[in-house]
């Protein structure tokens, strides 16, 4: 296989599009005989992995089949033992290899790595100078130990930088070279949350390179390679940057230098930005409506369903297009009419509570938004009920590691599942139903003889009805092994157990011990995307640390309350002076729905109204006040929440809300001595939860 070849299949995958032998012939500057030929090693690629072939038809067109593009998958596969390599990208590749080393490579083993002869890159090793030379960089020998890259680490970088970003087709580079580190998860949040933070949104191919040069330097880091001092310059980018890198170490594990910041301001200030976007203002009360909804809904059900966080989170959303003043043009689905047909139940408590949600709507709640409610509730009993069974599952993916990595977490999350084995799809049918009850795929399997659903890579709430009512199907049509009762311990699971036990006995170096202890623990199980993935929704205890707190605050109005409790977060910077009067208008306006269980309220606005960072900060008032909340009346406690996006503090808003239905936890609030054991109770109490 060759780059044309690559670069063939590149063009075909674009399915809608017509394509021919002439069209191909004059891109590439080859003979059409060429490109037939060329075409023939594709089919030979479909056939061998059982594909559909290619066909031509009249005019030289040449037809796909909708699973074309499946071969992608494979090509992934591919390494550089059978991808022939053009020499512009082994000498990019050879450069690359002698860029990423910190220590002297020999010619040998950059042979090894381009599956070449050590005569071969003796041949190309002027031209590998000459292209590095290209980048102000120099390459140095030594007798015994090889050849290494001499010049300024920034150089070296902005080099990496442009090769993996590199827009030539099918470049070798990136796929072969490991040039980055870190969890791009956690790296594109650091970079979304200082967006919003700052008011600086980058374009998406802005936002793209800074990820990319973010997992660089932490590369760069891990190998200890540092940057060269540099002149420091006042930009408007350098707070920005300072916040980035100060969470980019923290999450991923290495220490920072001012030449850092200063460095990474300055690719800020070279990036293209644009406006900020409008948002909703309406987010939180949207929130706070859900979670009553909830609590109403569990109740008539009889079943507790306040403690699902993705339920709260999805239907949340969901709400969001529901208080609309236009519907949402929603698909089309079967499997609502099945949900509503086969689940009265829960239709019938979704019709007695949707007054909860009327009174903030000024229009008709079509049957179909109520079907979607009904949706997420049932997919929330589907996940309460199935983590009770430990089936034995197979996933199987179409697409690369890294999906089938995130599907299988979502599985993990929500179900209480074995998974024994990870397999390309093509491999279903190889699959020995004796050793496995189900397998879940991303794509249908013709030819399997085991038992399977097909779900999206995202698992959506229809997809956990799905396997809900496959599980079902299972346990009724069969008798199950005696393995169902066993359990699979997670990196995650660990690490929740071991937090508040570390906490107990080590409570001031917690932060230190378990920073260490989740890098032991995910390095075991190779599972950093799951516990890495909700990394920035702080909790509650992270957001009311005892410096937000103050006790027997005095004030005669609720007016006075409100604005007492914001004064801190006002003067820490985390809120402006316009959001303090937004805060007071939206109750006048709305009335005291910010009053959330008997003598707690937490007032609030919605985004764009002068919130800056995501924060709280709890006063307990010496003489409780009256909000007009009726049974709720007098509050006692007022907690100012500030909000920057819809997500951020959704966790901490969560375990608050929850632990507000413990008496117990009130109690303690109640009778604490100080501001240092108002934060313990708070951090106690929430990690009962987790």
């Amino acid at each position: 296989m060759n780059q044309r070849i690559i670069s063939i299949i590149k063009d075909l995958c674009e399915i809608q599009k017509n394509i021919t032998i002439d069209d191909l012939s004059q891109k590439y500057n080859v003979s059409q005989r060429t490109i037939r030929n060329d075409l023939i090693s594709i089919n030979n690629i479909l056939r061998d992995n059982e594909l559909d072939e290619m066909e031509l038809i009249a005019g030289g067109q040449i037809q796909r089949k909708d699973n074309f593009t499946n071969i992608n998958y494979f090509l992934t596969e591919q390494d550089l033992y059978s991808y022939k390599l053009s020499k512009e990208e082994r000498i990019a590749v050879a450069s690359v290899l002698l860029m990423n080393s910190s220590k002297y490579i020999t010619l040998s083993t950059i042979a090894d790595h381009l599956f070449v002869s050590r005569a071969t890159i003796i041949n190309d090793l002027d031209e590998i100078k000459k292209y590095i030379h290209s980048f102000g960089l120099g390459v140095t020998s030594h007798p015994n130990k090889g050849l290494r890259v001499e010049g300024k680490e920034s150089d070296k970088r902005l080099f990496l930088m442009r090769l993996a970003n590199s827009k030539k087709e099918n470049t070798m580079v990136s796929r072969h070279i490991s040039i980055q580190a870190g969890n791009r998860i956690t790296i594109q949040k650091v970079l979304s949350e200082q967006e919003h933070l700052h008011k600086s949104y980058l374009t998406d191919e802005s936002f793209q390179k800074i990820i990319l040069y973010l997992g660089i330097m932490i590369n760069r880091h891990l190998m200890g390679e540092y940057l060269e001092d540099r002149e420091m310059k006042n930009n408007d980018y350098y707070v920005m940057a300072q916040d980035i890198l100060r969470y980019v170490s923290q999450y991923c594990h290495i220490n920072t230098t001012e030449n850092e910041i200063q460095f990474l301001s300055e690719l800020l200030v070279d990036s293209q930005y644009m406006k900020q976007m409008t948002k909703e203002n309406k987010i939180i009360k949207i929130q706070l409506i859900t979670r009553q909804f909830i609590e109403h809904i569990s109740y008539d059900l009889g079943i507790n369903l306040n403690d699902d966080y993705d339920f709260f989170e999805n239907l949340s959303n969901h709400l969001e297009s529901v208080l609309k003043p236009t519907p949402p043009d929603y698909p089309e689905s079967s499997i609502i009419d099945e949900v509503l047909e086969e689940n009265q139940d829960v239709v019938e408590a979704v019709n007695q509570n949707l007054s909860i949600i009327k009174q903030y709507v000024s229009r008709e709640i079509h049957k179909i938004e109520i079907g979607y409610i009904a949706v997420h509730i049932c997919a929330a009993l589907e996940r309460k009920k199935n983590k009770e069974v430990a089936f034995h599952v197979i996933v199987a993916c179409h697409a690369g590691i890294g999906t089938s990595q995130l599907l299988i977490e979502k599985l993990r999350k929500h179900f209480n599942f074995q998974i024994i084995d990870v397999i390309s799809a093509h491999e279903a049918e190889n699959v020995d139903p004796k050793k496995v009850d189900v397998i879940i795929s991303t794509v249908p399997l013709p030819h399997c003889q085991v038992d399977y659903i097909t779900v999206s890579p995202l698992l959506n709430d229809e997809d956990y009805i799905r396997v809900g009512n496959k599980i079902d199907a299972l346990r009724n049509s069969r008798h199950l092994p005696s393995r169902i009762g066993e359990t699979e311990l997670s990196a995650k699971g660990l690490l929740d157990q071991l937090s508040p036990l570390i906490y107990e006995i080590a409570p001031v170096h917690h932060d230190e011990l378990m920073k260490a202890v989740r890098k032991v623990v995910r390095d075991y199980f190779h599972q950093s995307v799951e516990a890495d993935a909700e990394i920035f929704s702080p909790y509650l205890h992270h957001l009311l640390p005892s410096t937000h707190i103050q006790l027997d605050v005095e004030c005669v109005t609720w007016q006075e309350a409100v604005r007492l409790s914001a004064l801190p977060l006002l003067e820490y910077g985390y809120i402006e002076e316009r959001y303090i009067n937004a805060m007071i208008h939206n109750i006048e306006e709305n009335g005291p729905y910010i009053v959330l269980s008997d003598g707690f309220a937490v007032p609030h606005e919605g985004l764009e109204q002068g919130s800056v960072k995501v924060g709280m900060n709890l006063i307990r008032l010496k003489h409780p006040v009256h909000f007009g909340a009726d049974d709720f009346d007098p509050v006692e406690f007022v907690c100012c929440l500030s909000a920057v996006d819809h997500k951020m503090h959704l966790k901490a808003f969560f375990n608050l809300v929850n632990m507000l239905r413990n008496e117990e936890f009130k109690e303690a609030l109640k009778t604490c001595k100080n501001v240092h054991e108002a934060a313990y109770i708070s951090e106690k109490y929430e990690y009962s939860l987790i």
